[in-house]
Parts: structure tokens; C-alpha cells; sequence
């Protein structure tokens, strides 16, 4: 089984946000070995910038930006190399799919490019905590 997280499902993993449980059980049992995780190297500079982004709003402290930070690269690096996560690339088939979701449901190319690489993975499953974009995600035949 194949979860694709989004940018705002992999925030929950080291912020505390509603749905931060969700994201943690699923992290757990790709570490436990039954499932595998997926997401784009976009998220991970999209994921930067929230962090980012929460700091400068002051919605974290700056120890805690730190350690949120740092958990993430550290994790991220660390499931890559025991093969339980799958980062896909940006590649220009992918970017150009997008496209028609951009203007069949008026959402980012970003928010797109999600939907198209979880297609491309196979993924089971697709985690994100835009209610939109989950919406979409099931119109293109993804399950939440």
C-alpha cells in the first residue's frame, strides 16, 4: 500500500495541527514496514516554507522551528534510505498533466502536481489537509 502525502499532511507530522494523529499513525506504520509513503521533492521545499512561514508568524518559537526543521530532514533522509518512502520527481509529463486539473478545477499547479504524482506512484491512498484538494483527489479517482 502506497500513502502519498501533500505539503500540508507532512506539516502535521512535526507541528501539532488537527489530523497531526492521522499523519503520525501513518508515518508509524510505514516505519513498522506496512505501508510505504510517498510524496514529491516539491513538497519538501513546500514544507520548508511553512515552516518557514510559522516561524516569522511567531506560531513557533524559534527552538521549536528548529527541532521541527531538523526532525523533518532527518525523518525524510531516514525513509528514503530504508526504502519506505518514494520522493518523485518534477518531471515535465507530470507538470504538463497538471495542466488540466489547473483548469478543470481552477486549483493551484502546485495543489495539481500533487494529484498527478500520487497517480503516477500508484498510490492507495491520498493524505492532505486541503478539504479542495481532497476533494479533487477523489474526482481523479485517488482515496483519502
Amino acid at each position: 500500500m502506497i500513502v502519498y502525502l501533500d505539503s500540508s499532511a507532512i506539516v502535521k507530522r512535526y507541528v501539532l495541527e488537527d489530523g497531526s494523529d492521522v499523519v503520525r499513525d501513518v508515518y508509524v506504520r510505514a516505519l513498522n514496514g506496512e505501508l510505504k509513503l510517498s510524496f514529491s521533492i516539491w513538497n519538501i521545499g513546500e514544507v520548508l516554507e511553512v515552516l518557514d512561514k510559522y516561524l516569522k508568524r511567531e506560531w513557533l518559537k524559534s527552538d521549536d522551528y528548529k527541532a521541527a526543521h531538523e526532525a523533518f530532514i532527518a525523518e525524510t533522509i531516514r525513509l528514503i534510505r530504508l526504502e519506505v518512502a518514494k520522493v518523485i520527481a518534477v518531471k515535465t509529463r507530470l507538470l504538463i498533466d497538471s495542466w488540466r486539473l489547473v483548469e478543470k478545477y481552477h486549483i493551484y499547479e502546485a495543489d495539481a502536481l500533487q494529484i498527478v504524482s500520487a497517480k503516477y506512484i500508484g498510490a492507495d491512498q491520498f493524505l492532505s489537509g486541503d478539504k479542495k484538494l481532497v476533494e479533487v483527489s477523489r474526482a481523479e479517482g485517488l482515496r483519502k
